[in-house]
């Protein structure tokens, strides 16, 4: 099976042309080897000097050997014409072979210099699975080039035959063909989203227009210090990982540090093989045992004597080992200020660092970190969450600022329930999961979030809920440092854990606060912020009757 980029693709609607242009792709990715990638939904319009670049192209397709085959599908009929094919019903005459070719010789003129010279080897396609090319030599296009109904069944075959390797091409080059999938990747500003919850098989993807993964890395300072106050889905991490990965692909060495396991480990499934992954206290643990201090952690204030440790010996002892050309510091709310001079002990001279943060998912209550002389970027714009979910926070919490809305999710009508008693908490969750499985959302895609922690949660002991098997975090780690789960098929995690991560449908439970006279705390505050921003399409939340009514969504 072909690879895909972006992942998530199985999730998109099968209706409509989108429908149409999924089932071009199952098609597509089964048929053609794992050696090769399809890209798709490549749209892009970018300004480069005082010219406009506008192209559309529904699939490129990279063979092994770095052939390049773009693919234009037109689902319905065309207008053919003297003048070649069209689209019909559009008020100015679109010639498909002109746009194809338009796109083709842009792509190829922006390609060159990442190629060093080389010419691309690069194609064009027409796919037109409904309708029937009557005169293919007047079409405008090469009529080898022209898929149309008839030859339907043969189209998976010939993509493979015009992206296979030629005799007479220079051989396959892997520089090169990593600098085209991070062209395809970027010029598309396709990003993983790594915030996606661990366990998933296909990580969905946020395009994230003209935002902090783009302007962020194009300010250039001496010495490079810049802290990013970004909020929930603005794409910290997504920032974090094509920092790591410009690093790698210049030959420096990055060390990503972040405070939650959980996005610790899912980084590094999906980083680029190199550099270092870790949360601070791994980090320390590393360091430590490289030294051969393995760290007591049974003792009182192991972890504190761990830290102290950790700070002692990178100041004194610099090996190059552990020493780092780029430092990426995520979750940087949740660190504390000793932790900060250590980590930059790190730091080669003439290094690159980078703090992330976000100061409403501060969940441990702990003071900002001074960053003195740093360069400082705000971005307050979420592109994860539905924008009627940040609408009813910014309307029912008392936020510092009000959120700005990125996702053209907009109809999403977060829901709450509420209970009375730990039994009615039960049933409302229930009927929460009820109410998710019945709008099509699948166990997979659904995650039970408590509000409360682990140690606290009535759901802490339960294996089940109603028909639904829990699968929860156990507390313990396999031997190659895997969390282990009980055996479910519905996630329940902790507020606190499933910081950094997010789900196409959250059910936000146990939420229970008093706000004395009408006024909710600021770590009660800050909760329901994370909760809530980890859906990507649908929120429920499951309240308390005194909290329901302050959550409730605002009338029309």
């Amino acid at each position: 099976m072909a690879r895909t980029h972006p992942e998530g693709w199985q999730h998109l609607p099968a209706a409509g042309a989108r429908g149409r242009e999924r089932a071009t792709l199952t098609q597509l990715a089964a048929a053609l080897p794992h050696a090769w990638t399809i890209y798709h939904g490549l749209h892009w319009t970018r300004a480069e000097g005082a010219q406009l670049i506008f192209g559309e192209i529904t699939f490129a397709v990279v063979g092994p050997g770095g052939r390049i085959l773009l693919i234009e599908q037109h689902a319905g009929f065309l207008d053919e014409t003297a003048e070649g094919l069209m689209r019909p019903g559009r008020r100015r005459a679109q010639h498909v072979s002109h746009e194809l070719a338009r796109s083709a010789d842009q792509l190829r003129a922006r390609l060159r210099p990442l190629l060093v010279g080389a010419e691309p080897l690069l194609d064009i396609l027409l796919y037109c699975p409904d309708y029937h090319v009557r005169q293919p030599g007047s079409a405008g296009l090469d009529p080898a080039r022209i898929v149309d109904a008839s030859r339907r069944d043969a189209f998976a075959a010939i993509v493979l035959a015009l992206t296979r390797a030629h005799d007479d091409d220079p051989p396959a080059d892997p520089v090169r063909l990593q600098a085209l999938h991070r062209f395809f990747a970027d010029i598309l500003e396709l990003v993983p989203d790594v915030q996606s919850h661990i366990g998933q098989v296909d990580a969905l993807t946020t395009r994230l227009s003209g935002g902090l993964t783009e302007w962020a890395r194009r300010i250039d300072m001496q010495p490079h210090r810049l802290r990013v106050t970004a909020t929930a889905g603005s794409g910290k991490t997504q920032l974090a990982l094509a920092v790591y990965t410009d690093a790698l692909g210049a030959g420096r060495r990055p060390l990503y540090v972040c405070y939650n396991r959980p996005l610790a480990d899912h980084f590094a499934h999906i980083a680029p093989a190199g550099g270092e992954i870790a949360t601070f206290h791994q980090l320390c643990d590393r360091r430590l045992r490289d030294a051969g201090r393995k760290p007591a952690f049974g003792a009182p204030g192991a972890f504190r004597r761990m830290e102290a440790d950790f700070a002692a010996l990178v100041a004194s002892h610099v090996t190059t080992d552990w020493q780092f050309d780029e430092l990426i510091i995520d979750e940087g709310q949740d660190f504390l200020e000793p932790w900060r001079d250590a980590l930059l002990a790190l730091l080669k001279p003439g290094g690159r660092a980078w703090w992330l943060e976000d100061p409403l998912q501060n969940l441990y209550d702990r003071p900002p970190v001074a960053l003195p002389g740093w360069v400082r970027l705000n971005a307050d714009t979420n592109y994860r969450s539905p924008a009627d979910v940040l609408a009813l926070l910014n309307a029912r919490l008392p936020l510092p600022a009000p959120i700005r809305a990125g996702s053209p999710v907009a109809d999403s009508e977060p829901e709450v329930l509420s209970w009375d008693d730990d039994a009615g908490l039960l049933e409302a969750t229930k009927r929460a999961i009820t109410r998710a499985l019945g709008l099509g959302f699948k166990r997979e895609m659904i995650v039970l979030l408590t509000f409360r922690g682990r140690e606290h949660s009535r759901f802490t002991a339960l294996e089940q809920l109603g028909p639904h098997r829990l699968r929860a975090f156990t507390g313990r780690y396999d031997l190659l440092g895997e969390p282990e789960h009980s055996q479910g098929e519905l996630l329940i995690d902790s507020v606190y854990r499933f910081k950094g991560q997010s789900a196409p449908c959250i059910i936000f439970t146990e939420i229970d606060f008093e706000a004395a006279d009408g006024r909710m705390d600021e770590l009660t505050m800050r909760k329901l912020f994370v909760g809530a921003t980890r859906a990507t399409m649908k929120l429920i939340m499951v309240a308390s009757a005194r909290a329901a009514a302050q959550l409730a969504p605002p009338g029309p």
